[in-house]
């Protein structure tokens, strides 16, 4: 099959998830056309000579083999989606709120097909487009695998909050409520992993420390950027529970990461966690209500993209909450249910999803 894909080849999540599709189509012998958006960073991932070479190869002959004739694969936000390499693209974009604005419907619709990673972000698109696709995504079974590692030796329970620190993923919020029942208690700890490389350092060690009401907590851990998977790995594998409350979600890859690890979970029960979430392997916080997106940095009240609402909770629901989960954990560390999305959710089935939209 000859088809294009654009998409971003780097660290952030969005770049991940497009590596995690090239590999399987790179396993399946397809030779795409592929145009990277932006610069090309692979140093995240664990080094895959032939991997590369492919890739190298696919990107450096597109532009001689490509006709617009052939259909295009488009990983992106709405936001740049209007332009195309194909006359009929599909558009595979991770919409995270509830309202699209007229901007946005406009470009969807001008994609032949759009793809959604999640059914409640394509029972949106249902309403003005009609080819709107769910195509779950996988897990990472490349970089991520489960060990055996002992990580601390005093029996603590460690949470483990990821994710780049922003209002849409109620952060804040979490983190206040925990040190507010858990600070200081050396019974449990807390992990942040919650870089943003879109905020200014000095900037990001405030906001750390507002969420802590300005105190010190000997329990509560900032770990740095984790450059590789591996060491990545090595954090989602350190925790016990995984924390994912966030108000609006595209897919929420370090909590599903951790579920398929055997990690136990408490999960805000709303927009894509939907799809691979539930009470048998995870605790389901139900929502309290809704609060503007809005926070004058990533989202800006009035302007063409990305207005809405996300998810809020109730601090008391999402405390007894992370109580149960301790039970849970205390019960078995292992969280077997959590295993099984693995099984159920894998890139393969993703990137044949794909193939078949592109081939309508």
């Amino acid at each position: 099959m000859d088809f294009a894909i654009e998409c971003p080849i780097n660290t952030v999540s969005l770049g991940q998830v497009s590596i995690s599709i090239l590999r399987e189509f790179y396993k399946k012998k397809l030779n795409p056309n592929i145009f990277p958006i932006s610069n090309i960073d692979l140093s995240s991932c664990t080094k895959d000579d032939d991997f590369d070479k492919w890739l190298n190869k696919c990107i450096n002959s597109a532009q001689s083999r490509h006709s617009r004739d052939m259909p295009c694969l488009k990983l992106w936000h709405l936001t740049g989606s209007l332009s195309s390499y194909s006359k009929e693209q599909t558009l595979f974009t991770f919409y995270e709120l509830d309202s699209p604005t007229e901007t946005e419907i406009h470009i969807a619709k001008n994609n032949k097909n759009i793809i959604t990673s999640s059914s409640f972000c394509k029972d949106l698109f249902d309403n003005f487009h009609p080819s709107s696709h769910f195509v779950p995504l996988g897990f990472d079974d490349y970089h991520f695998s489960r060990t055996d590692k002992e990580y601390f030796k005093d029996g603590r329970i460690t949470f483990n909050l990821a994710g780049k620190f922003e209002k849409r993923k109620n952060h804040k919020k979490v983190i206040e409520a925990w040190v507010k029942k858990f600070g200081n208690n050396p019974k449990y700890s807390l992990q942040c992993a919650l870089h943003n490389p879109f905020v200014k350092e000095e900037r990001l060690r405030q906001m750390y420390v507002e969420a802590m009401f300005g105190r010190k907590f000997g329990n509560v851990m900032f770990l740095s950027f984790m450059r590789e998977n591996k060491l990545y790995n090595d954090y989602l594998n350190s925790g016990d529970i995984t924390i994912g409350m966030s108000g609006g979600e595209g897919w929420g890859l370090p909590e599903f990461q951790s579920l398929c690890l055997g990690k136990h979970a408490v999960i805000l029960d709303c927009s894509s966690h939907k799809d691979w979430a539930n009470k048998e392997n995870s605790v389901m916080i139900k929502p309290s209500g809704k609060t503007e997106v809005y926070d004058n940095v990533f989202f800006k009240k009035g302007v063409s993209f990305n207005q809405g609402s996300i998810f809020t909770f109730n601090e008391d629901e999402f405390i007894a909450g992370c109580e149960e989960a301790i039970k849970r954990v205390e019960k078995d560390k292992l969280n077997k249910e959590g295993v099984k999305l693995s099984e159920k959710f894998t890139y393969e089935n993703t990137a044949n999803k794909i193939l078949e939209i592109l081939k309508q």
